[in-house]
């Protein structure tokens, strides 16, 4: 059984750690702690360095996943800048106020990145009706899905997750996404049948300088991530073969 990793990671070092731990994807993102937004150009240019296909997030803000018409062309203009960077792919989601994927914005920012690989991103998990989201999913052409099968963690979503790699049939990978850790993605992988994973790999360095949180420069919390975490998340699927 072989099974893909992919690291999500923030930074420079971040970038560093999760390629010399091993990870065979990457997604690259800005402030992963606001659940991941699009990387400033200069993270893409590095990225575009890596051994391995590096997808970079495409979303412009924090909040919701309703975007008008600016945010749209923010969007497009990061797609352009993640195609000039040299990226193998992008990471997109978009709703409608109700939850339901927003398909002809998804439609816009896929044509978009024509060439490119496309992941949707968790604004799946909002859907109210996840069968119907993952047709569409497929209609658009996108070459996965991350999603905790719509929990908060994905430990909690197997029997959702299950269900749709039951439905996906092949079409297009459900990749696995939320709380995985060396110590359940086994678990997560036999119960589901997922053949990607997506986790952060970062463990808690301490609280950061007193006033580094009093100015506002930093959060009182900090994560970083570990080459140790992504070896030891390899080696659990490694035992799956």
């Amino acid at each position: 059984m072989s099974v893909l990793l992919e690291v999500c990671v923030d930074s420079a070092e971040g970038l560093e750690a999760a390629i010399d731990g091993g990870a065979q994807r990457i997604e690259l993102c800005s402030a992963l702690d606001l659940g991941g937004l699009t990387p400033s150009k200069g993270l893409m240019a590095l990225a575009a360095k890596a051994p391995v296909p590096v997808y970079a997030m495409i979303r412009p803000r924090a909040g919701d996943f309703v975007f008008d018409a600016a945010s749209r062309d923010v969007m497009l203009a990061d797609i352009d800048a993640a195609r000039e960077s040299g990226l193998a792919g992008v990471v997109l989601g978009a709703s409608l106020p109700d939850g339901r994927l927003d398909f002809d914005l998804l439609a816009v920012l896929a044509k978009r990145a024509d060439g490119m690989g496309w992941t949707l991103h968790r604004a799946f998990d909002l859907a109210p009706d996840p069968s119907s989201a993952l047709e569409q999913a497929v209609e658009l052409g996108f070459e996965r899905i991350l999603t905790s099968g719509q929990a908060a963690k994905a430990t909690d979503g197997k029997a959702v997750l299950r269900r749709l790699v039951a439905q996906a049939e092949g079409r297009i990978s459900i990749m696995a996404g939320s709380g995985i850790t060396p110590v359940n993605v086994a678990d997560v992988v036999i119960e589901t049948g997922v053949r990607e994973v997506h986790a952060s790999c970062r463990h808690l360095v301490g609280c950061a300088d007193e006033a580094l949180v009093r100015f506002g420069f930093a959060a009182r919390q900090e994560y970083r991530t570990d080459a140790d975490i992504v070896h030891a998340m390899l080696g659990a699927l490694k035992d799956l073969a």
